[in-house]
């Protein structure tokens, strides 16, 4: 699969999350998300233990079973107090930005069973009972994977999502996927496609000086 001309800089702040610059007619060739996962595989797993699973879901029936539990869940976060939406009232300019989060989440709800792939991330183990040690050795044995993931694919010229509305009903999910729930934790849900263009921008972001800490806090 020919690489898309990035220099790391770009590709570190250009890997978007994409929703609807996502291609819902043109499938995903096989090869290159297994490309994409061997790069993935590279990430660093705590104690070497690379006990990870990744689920690339593009049966129609089981993607429209999945978002069936995302709409559900996304009913629930729009009536939270911390809806993207109800964010930042008091400040008119990061509120339009949410706002317009907000618009294209919605949309990504509405079309996400006719995204190609659906990719779901999982380690093994559960989290409940575990220190706080732990599960941050846990989570840090697949969270960088999968950001290796999308790195890759945005190479490639993919786009992605990282999102986690699913997770309210994980067991439900891991019913409709054969995952064993009891053994296995999922860590998101990434709807993967082509992008429609490859040109994108680095985010606006808060100065660095906003969240910087010499020493102490």
């Amino acid at each position: 699969m020919p690489l898309l001309h990035l220099t790391s800089d770009e590709l570190l702040t250009t890997t978007r999350t994409v929703r609807k610059r996502l291609d819902l007619s043109r499938p995903v060739e096989p090869e290159v998300l297994k490309e994409c996962l061997e790069i993935a595989l590279q990430a660093p797993s705590g104690s070497n233990r690379q006990d990870w699973h990744f689920l690339v879901i593009r049966d129609e029936s089981r993607r429209r079973a999945l978002a069936e539990l995302y709409w559900r869940s996304y009913q629930q976060y729009l009536a939270s107090p911390g809806a993207v939406n109800k964010l930042f009232a008091d400040d008119p300019q990061r509120y339009l930005t949410q706002q317009r989060i907000m618009n294209s989440t919605a949309y990504l709800v509405e079309h996400i069973h006719n995204v190609p792939v659906h990719l779901i991330p999982c380690v093994n183990g559960r989290m409940e009972g575990l220190s706080s040690g732990d599960q941050a050795s846990r989570w840090a044995s697949i969270l960088p994977a999968t950001w290796s993931f999308m790195l890759a694919a945005r190479a490639r010229g993919l786009g992605a999502a990282w999102t986690t509305f699913h997770l309210d009903y994980e067991e439900e999910a891991a019913e409709i996927l054969g995952i064993p729930y009891h053994q296995v934790t999922q860590a998101a849900l990434l709807p993967v496609a082509y992008t429609l263009g490859t040109n994108f921008k680095p985010a606006p972001r808060a100065s660095v000086e906003n969240v910087i800490h010499w020493d102490q806090w």
